[in-house]
């Protein structure tokens, strides 16, 4: 068995995570036949189905990054696709500390979308700052 994981283990990992941290809280969670849809999960709020795409981030200076773009090939050719429109949030886990956070996909970048851990001295309408994207503070009711 090889201990290094490779990056579908690392997802595998973090969609389990997110799965767990959602039915603990109450949320009925499906999960898509096959792996063509652009999202990975599908909760249920009780009065809506959101489509939930998971994404493991990584500390980065001050930020936790998660890429909100995947690469997809077509016809021979790579190329980098967001999300929008296609999905309705990202539910990220810092494979560093293992915090879990929930952003809405109207609030993240088109590639890649960069959570400040640590307040900033300016206030500017790009910087996210983590704690205003905590899982439980911020999942819908």
């Amino acid at each position: 068995m090889s201990t290094v994981p490779n990056t579908k283990d690392t997802g595998d990992k973090t969609e389990a995570r997110v799965i767990h941290a959602l039915i603990a809280r109450g949320y009925s969670v499906s999960i898509p036949f096959g792996d063509n849809d652009r999202y990975d999960l599908i909760v249920d709020t009780g009065t809506e189905l959101l489509r939930v795409q998971c994404k493991t981030g990584w500390r980065e200076d001050d930020c936790v990054r998660f890429k909100t773009a995947s690469k997809t090939t077509v016809d021979g050719t790579t190329e980098m696709r967001d999300y929008e429109d296609e999905i309705d949030a990202f539910a990220v886990r810092s494979k560093d500390d293992g915090e879990l956070y929930w952003v809405p996909e109207k609030d993240a970048g088109r590639k890649s979308t960069y959570l400040r851990i640590v307040e900033p001295q300016i206030d500017h309408p790009g910087v996210n700052l983590a704690a205003e994207y905590v899982f439980d503070s911020n999942l819908p009711e």
